[in-house]
């Protein structure tokens, strides 16, 4: 780390469990962010100001002017932009000292394993199913750890997988492919803004933790959030034995 970074990235340096060694560790991280939404946004921007080296964003879609309620990363000035691009612009202007990679086209299955190859840890910020289990499979196959979140109206939940780790399940264990393509969607049903903000960190702190290596992960734990109640909840989560993806 140069002198600037030494200051810019001093108050995690202070943290005796982060330390010159952990930053450093994070300055020379890659992670994959799917998904420039309600849930990117909070990842990527935390991720940035934290000193993560290098953030790869997908995202093929547009900014809207309905995506601003909740969408931070993006501005007014965005609208009409790619998502990818327009959070590109954001986090530049936070931390120049970070490389951020933009990929503004759909991708393939073989595009997104070239991708998740690259990447130090995959946070999926993704609105669908056919997303989530493409990239759970990619990182089953390369054994990469998976930050996994998802919100909709006033709840939210937020787990890891990690497939470095035998005893890991994976998304597919928690949620069988059964070829239903019914989704929940904001556009469709709403959602709180502060909740994709609660669920978006909580996603940047797991990941971030992993690429440093400390404290426990939510591996193996779902951590699901009430804001109406203001209640979060703990569900334990085992591997599948019989699942098709994962227990080959």
């Amino acid at each position: 780390m140069n002198d600037n970074q030494l200051l810019r990235y001093s108050r995690h340096i202070l943290l005796p469990q982060v330390g010159y060694e952990g930053q450093d560790k994070l300055v020379n991280s890659h992670a994959l962010v799917v998904g420039a939404g309600g849930l990117g946004a909070p990842v990527a921007l935390y991720m940035a100001a934290g000193g993560v080296g290098t953030l790869t964003i997908c995202d093929f879609d547009t900014v809207d002017l309905t995506n601003l309620q909740r969408q931070i990363i993006h501005t007014t000035q965005t609208v009409g932009i790619n998502k990818a691009l327009s959070a590109q612009k954001t986090l530049h202007a936070i931390n120049p000292e970070v490389l951020v990679n933009t990929v503004t086209e759909k991708s393939t299955e073989a595009s997104m394993m070239a991708l998740v190859a690259q990447a130090d840890v995959v946070i999926d910020c993704s609105d669908n199913f056919k997303t989530r289990y493409t990239l759970n499979k990619l990182c089953v196959e390369l054994k990469k750890p998976l930050v996994s979140g998802a919100a909709i109206g006033f709840e939210g939940q937020v787990t890891v997988f990690d497939m470095r780790h035998g005893d890991s399940p994976c998304y597919h264990c928690l949620f069988p492919d059964t070829g239903s393509d019914q989704e929940m969607r904001c556009a469709d049903n709403g959602v709180f803004a502060p909740l994709v903000g609660m669920i978006g960190t909580t996603q940047a702190a797991e990941a971030m933790k992993l690429l440093m290596d400390i404290g426990e992960s939510l591996q193996g734990r779902l951590l699901l959030l009430d804001v109406l109640a203001m209640e979060w909840r703990t569900i334990r989560l085992s591997k599948d034995p019989a699942c098709t993806v994962c227990s080959n």
